[in-house]
């Protein structure tokens, strides 16, 4: 093992120790319960084959209903066949080591309105939270309706005039309206659709989580704040098929996001702005953050109008490949575009995002593309060292724009792509290409004058490695498992 590729494993081992640390809350937003009480007390059998939805529902709202300030339900070892169940205002779902909460796959185990098909949901309530060391399970392979190694066909409840889309499946947490959440030291696993998702609520706190979801499931992603302020994301696992962070803006813009000492893996893109960008997006820093063998690292795809500002991802370790096709995504490490999702659509705009110490290996360079009505102003690339080699047999030569756009186009591999932007400056940047004899790492900066104004260059390298990658995919692929 070379010495640069023993410092990256070092980096993402250390990444991982400080996962494993105790799961003391970053900023407590929930009072000590005074209350306790057992789904096992109101019926609960907790045998995986009978549903339980009615004694957990009855002991949510017991505890709610009690005069404590706060409350938790307890769920002793077992395995708790539920439909959707409802959060309550003070209650905390204590879901212990060796329980699990388990998911219905029927239509009727979920409300009639679609925007409630969760197995847990909080609305409208303040002080609540999930913890306990246990799972909750959302049976997302009981709606795989053909397997495929490229992309599974999912079911879609569309068939029965449920809803009208492809994405008709329920979601595994939700929390919506809420005030004052907190979710900690628990297991989330394999989502049918979204896996957790905040959506108008105010004071989040997210740590130790652990997010699994298959790797070939499409929508099934790992946290999505929507329209959502005040929120932090800290010490979680993230393994899924789809965007692993992804703040939207659908009603609301969302301020004052902050994502720290997470190990992420995913099909998709890591860290993702937009799928809905109507709104403004603003106060956002992602820091301490390792992607590991993923389609694409940082993305901000924004395409609904919505302008992005003030922005920084520092300290982030990445290492990009390509898969499918048919997923979003050609391997690369930063992603940064604006361009109407449709026609007749407002482009949104970009400006003042900042990338401070990032180290990446990928198959692909970086991809800066805005638009005529949605320029990118003001980055900043500063300490960032791009290590660029091929692991897979997939095809290059593509630049994706999708959704909508251009969808894919074809182009020449660079290490950094330049299209629309006002003003970028890159300090102490280093790109390095491993020997290529075919040619296609022949160009570092693409860009046309005519659409890229106000470049500053200062520190900035590009040349050849003598260190083979070859195997890099395969090692850190193995390592990923073993997180």
């Amino acid at each position: 093992m070379t010495t640069r590729l023993l410092d990256f494993v070092l980096l993402l081992l250390s990444s991982a120790i400080v996962q494993s640390h105790s799961s003391t809350s970053p900023n407590n937003l929930l009072p000590q319960p005074t209350l306790t009480l057992s789904v096992a007390d109101h019926g609960a059998v907790g045998d995986g084959l009978h549903y339980d939805t009615l004694p957990i529902q009855s002991t949510i709202d017991a505890c709610s209903a009690s005069a404590s300030a706060a409350c938790r339900v307890v769920f002793p070892p077992g395995t708790y066949l539920t439909a959707t169940v409802f959060l309550k205002a003070g209650v905390v779902l204590d879901i212990q080591k060796g329980a699990k909460i388990l998911g219905g796959t029927k239509l009727e185990d979920y409300p009639l309105e679609q925007s409630r098909w969760y197995v847990v949901v909080a609305e409208d309530a303040a002080e609540v939270g999930i913890t306990g060391g246990g799972v909750i399970d959302g049976q997302g392979q009981e709606f795989v309706e053909r397997f495929d190694e490229r992309k599974n066909v999912m079911v879609s409840w569309n068939r029965t005039g449920a809803c009208f889309d492809d994405e008709c499946r329920p979601r595994l947490v939700g929390f919506l309206r809420c005030r004052d959440v907190r979710v900690w030291n628990v297991s989330l696993t394999q989502p049918a659709y979204w896996c957790l998702h905040i959506v108008q609520c105010e004071n989040t706190s997210i740590h130790d989580v652990s997010i699994y979801g298959d790797f070939n499931t499409p929508n099934n992603d790992g946290i999505d704040i929507e329209d959502s302020n005040n929120t932090v994301i800290t010490r979680c696992n993230i393994n899924t098929g789809d965007d692993a962070i992804c703040p939207k803006t659908s009603t609301a813009p969302l301020y004052n996001l902050t994502a720290t000492n997470c190990w992420i893996r995913t099909k998709s893109s890591a860290i993702k702005l937009g799928s809905a960008s109507w709104f403004e997006f603003k106060g956002l820093v992602f820091d301490n953050i390792t992607i590991v063998d993923s389609h694409r690292g940082l993305g901000l795809q924004i395409r609904d109008g919505g302008n992005v500002s003030d922005i920084t991802f520092s300290n982030i370790n990445i290492s990009t490949r390509y898969y499918d096709p048919s997923w979003w995504g050609r391997a690369e490490p930063i992603y940064v575009t604006t361009c109407p999702r449709h026609k007749g659509y407002t482009a949104g705009s970009i400006s003042n995002v900042q990338f401070i110490n990032i180290t990446a290996i990928s198959e692909n360079g970086v991809l800066l593309s805005g638009s005529r009505g949605g320029p990118l102003r003001n980055l900043k690339f500063l300490n960032v060292d791009l290590t660029y080699t091929r692991w897979t047999n997939y095809d290059d030569g593509f630049v994706d724009y999708r959704p909508g756009c251009q969808e894919l186009v074809n182009h020449s591999t660079a290490g950094m792509i330049m299209e629309h932007i006002q003003g970028l400056v890159v300090e102490n940047v280093a790109m390095r290409w491993s020997e290529d004899h075919s040619g296609r790492w022949n160009n570092p900066l693409d860009f046309r004058p005519s659409t890229v104004n106000n470049i500053s260059l200062l520190n900035f390298h590009s040349g050849l490695t003598v260190e083979d990658f070859s195997n890099l995919g395969n090692e850190i692929g193995s390592m990923g498992n073993e997180f």
